[in-house]
């Protein structure tokens, strides 16, 4: 690997600007709003049996786009019953952006929130200490197990605080996406990061299973628009490829035999489809709900 190349997390501005492309570029959200709406009632259809109050976890919460329309949902689900939302995340920003959101949304009126600034592993050590075992009714870990160094340890630890009928929900890139291909096949000629690791919902159900850990997984189907990667100096291309390889500058700095090498493959029917004229890239989810 060449020594120029370096990690996408090194640069934090970087990193920020082109996941903010790449949400843009792609129907993830779109995706799992659809989730929310057609797939989630059913799954937690019983959490909030014979409850005054529905404790929920979110880790990794982010800016809350995705938290506010699982709230929506348990609201109607759940007329009049008053929620209490906690939300575990590291980012300073995101929580900020988050409180944004909450400050500007109507009807939240019987949602208690409280965010703790600090990553899933700090906040499972400051539980322990405290002794402090709360149960939740659910919680959910959207795109976050990346960041997680222990998986199996962490899945054990949430496993086990959740209340009677509880679910926990993992969103993570499906085993069949692009991601996997490309983290298999790329992932030991790119940056290595100890912020971030290369894992699927292939791997997590291997992991769940070890554990004896009951689970159901959905895929559903999401694309992003990468054309631009093949325009020389595109801006948003350059973010993306970014994105895509989790390489600061990419473009500029991989050995042009690797870069040739991923340009190539990310149009091919394993990586991609093309469509009137655009390339889209496989970034298909996996829904995986987790029993009590």
């Amino acid at each position: 690997m060449a020594s120029s190349m370096r990690s996408l997390f090194s640069d934090h501005n970087r990193y920020v600007e082109s996941f903010r492309r790449f949400l843009n570029s792609s129907t993830e959200h779109q995706c799992m709003q659809e989730f929310v709406d057609k797939k989630l009632p059913g799954i937690t259809a019983r959490i909030g049996d014979r409850k005054s109050e529905i404790k929920i976890l979110s880790i990794g919460g982010g800016a809350g786009e995705i938290d506010l329309q699982i709230l929506s949902k348990l609201q109607t689900q759940y007329p009049g019953i008053h929620i209490n939302n906690e939300v575990v995340e590291p980012s300073a920003e995101q929580i900020a952006k988050y409180k944004e959101l909450v400050a500007k949304t109507s009807n939240l009126e019987n949602i208690k929130f409280a965010w703790h600034k600090e990553t899933s592993s700090e906040y499972q050590n400051r539980i322990r200490e405290k002794k402090e075992f709360q149960k939740w009714d659910f919680i959910h870990m959207i795109q976050m197990l990346y960041y997680v160094k222990d998986i199996p340890a962490t899945l054990k630890f949430f496993h086990s605080l959740l209340a009677t009928n509880a679910k926990m929900l993992i969103i993570l890139v499906s085993g069949n996406s692009g991601w996997d291909k490309l983290w298999k096949k790329y992932g030991t000629r790119l940056p290595q990061d100890d912020l971030c690791q290369y894992v699927t919902s292939s791997d997590l159900t291997q992991m769940l299973d070890k554990l004896g850990i009951k689970y159901e997984c959905y895929d559903l189907l999401s694309t992003m628009d990468i054309s631009d990667c093949f325009t020389d100096g595109n801006e948003n291309g350059e973010l993306l490829c970014d994105f895509l390889t989790e390489t600061c500058n990419f473009n500029t700095t991989a050995p042009p035999d690797l870069k040739a090498e991923i340009m190539k493959d990310l149009q091919e029917s394993e990586f991609s489809v093309k469509k009137e004229g655009k390339v889209l890239f496989n970034n298909n989810l996996s829904f995986i709900v987790v029993e009590a």
